[in-house]
């Protein structure tokens, strides 16, 4: 079966070029491919940007239903329905973010279509640099990611990103082995364990006591539910205070010395005032510290 939409998002938006762990393609044209599964069901979606606001959507599977589950969740994935209007008009005078938010007005913080996508690829990124976590990501995709041979038409096989299922039942060591630290390995399949067998539930269960739950393994702390939340929950008021830029960022901020970091508490106040976008204004923070806009000097929040 195959459905295709043609969608007109609620605010402007950019395609994504790829994923780095593999799963999510960039194809000729423009165009952006990715696997999913729905009840061990194949899909394959694709992408397509046909203006500042316009995408074009399409899936392939066995049924209509999972096709169109696929759908949904590409478009939750790509924030086709995100309203950022009021975030726009509210701070596109900002003096700390204002500047990329005027030059940016596509930004928005990358999604997952599944929520434990997000929170298991944060437990890998805890406190290493991204190459090195996206590295690690590959690997496990290599391992434990459903297979679909062909793709969309017969070209190159595409490999989702694996179940909760798949890494409940994966032995530590062996995650250890694609360099992922002991800690992290026995948070990550304790955390597939919890969620495989229900006891938390990321999509449809109080997204509060999901993270509570999530809290009491150790190994899970602020900055991997924070991260959980704006990448694979869509909450735009998540902070992921513990991240490295924006630490620097905001130490810079408060106290001039380019080489201070600040504590978590001190980025949660610095984008208190920006509540209930608290995470999409951190995005575009960590834009401005990664662009050749001048970063102000002497704000404090």
């Amino acid at each position: 079966m195959e459905v295709r939409v043609e969608l007109e998002a609620r605010w402007p938006l950019r395609l994504p070029r790829g994923g780095a762990d593999g799963v999510l393609r960039a194809r000729p044209g423009g165009v952006i491919e990715r696997l999913m599964h729905f009840e061990d069901q194949p899909v394959v979606v694709r992408g397509a940007q046909r203006g500042p606001r316009a995408v074009v959507l399409g899936a392939r599977g066995r049924s209509k239903q999972a096709c169109r589950l696929a759908l949904e969740r590409m478009r939750f994935a790509l924030g086709i329905d995100d309203d950022l209007a009021p975030f726009h008009a509210r701070f596109r005078d900002d003096p700390l973010i204002g500047r990329v938010v005027r030059f940016f007005p596509w930004l928005r913080p990358a999604r997952r279509p599944e929520p434990f996508e997000a929170l298991a690829w944060a437990i890998c990124e805890q406190l290493i640099e991204y190459t090195r976590a996206a590295a690690i990501e590959r690997r496990i995709v290599r391992r434990f990611g459903r297979v679909l041979s062909g793709g969309w038409s017969g070209g190159e096989s595409l490999r989702d990103a694996p179940s909760a299922a798949a890494l409940a039942g994966a032995a530590p060591a062996l995650l250890e082995s694609f360099d992922l630290a002991a800690g992290r390995a026995i948070a990550l399949r304790r955390a597939a364990v919890e969620v495989d067998r229900g006891r938390i539930d990321l999509r449809d269960g109080d997204q509060e006591t999901a993270w509570r739950r999530l809290r009491a393994i150790p190994g899970i702390g602020s900055w991997t539910v924070a991260s959980l939340a704006l990448h694979g929950q869509g909450r735009l008021d998540a902070v992921p205070a513990g991240d490295l830029a924006l630490r620097k960022l905001v130490g810079r901020l408060r106290s001039g010395d380019p080489l201070a970091r600040a504590a978590e508490s001190e980025v949660l106040e610095t984008f208190a005032p920006y509540a209930p976008w608290g995470g999409l204004a951190a995005a575009y923070a960590m834009r401005l510290s990664g662009s050749a806009l001048p970063v102000p000097a002497g704000i404090r929040r």
